[in-house]
């Protein structure tokens, strides 16, 4: 069996626990703090950073994006080929990747980095201090240009990137359920981005998500609520 070494509020990580499922492919976790900098880890990834897939015995990948590929590349081995992180004529795949890109690049950085990191990663780091105000209210302000663009595409397709669900959609649903774990998503104002993220939401991959916690931090309320 495979091995994820991966962080619970990781969206990066949890973008991978989504795409293993999707695939049909069983994987036991590895919690790995990032921040701690151990030398063991590092031996696995130089990079230090998170996801890291111990694949049977092919060694490690690490990486989301790297991943991903990698999934898509060994769907021909898979008794049941299910999911395909990006389907369709290589113009679908390309605005697949494209959309991935945004999420993992420029989300994270607009966002992601602004919130989660400030309020989880920083407070456990070997630098620990309280969450930089600023650069929170930068997130939230962000958080709502990009929930608008993720409202524009579903009104146009059926997915984000066409008309069958890619990593796109859970690389953008990692970021989002990360962030809905603090109950930082003004669902409320953005009915078009909440219809898309519940119907990810309600998928049977997503369900381990919604089991996450993380010590000192609680769930919001409608975290793990399907009707939220």
């Amino acid at each position: 069996m495979a091995n994820l070494i991966h962080h619970p509020l990781c969206a990066f990580s949890r973008s991978i626990r989504l795409a293993l499922a999707e695939c049909g492919v069983e994987a036991e976790l590895t919690e790995e703090r990032p921040w701690e900098w151990r030398p063991g880890f590092l031996e696995v990834n130089p990079a230090g950073t998170l996801p890291v897939l111990i694949a049977d015995d092919r060694g490690s990948i690490a990486g989301a994006y790297a991943i991903s590929e990698y999934l898509g590349d060994t769907a021909d081995e898979r008794e049941n080929r299910g999911f395909q992180p990006f389907p369709g004529d290589p113009v679908a795949r390309a605005e697949a990747r494209r959309l991935v890109d945004w999420f993992h690049q420029k989300f994270y950085a607009e966002v992601t980095d602004y919130l989660v990191v400030e309020k989880i990663f920083r407070r456990f780091g070997p630098q620990s201090s309280s969450p930089n105000m600023e650069a929170m209210r930068a997130g939230h302000d962000n958080l709502r240009y990009h929930l608008t663009y993720v409202g524009h595409l579903t009104e146009t397709r059926s997915w984000l990137a066409g008309d069958a669900m890619s990593f796109a959609d859970l690389a953008a649903a990692a970021h989002l359920s990360a962030l809905d774990y603090l109950g930082e998503v003004p669902w409320e104002e953005f009915e078009a981005a909440k219809n898309w993220y519940a119907l990810v939401k309600s998928r049977p991959s997503f369900r381990p998500l919604l089991q996450d916690r993380v010590a000192g931090f609680t769930p919001a309320g409608i975290y793990a609520d399907l009707d939220f």
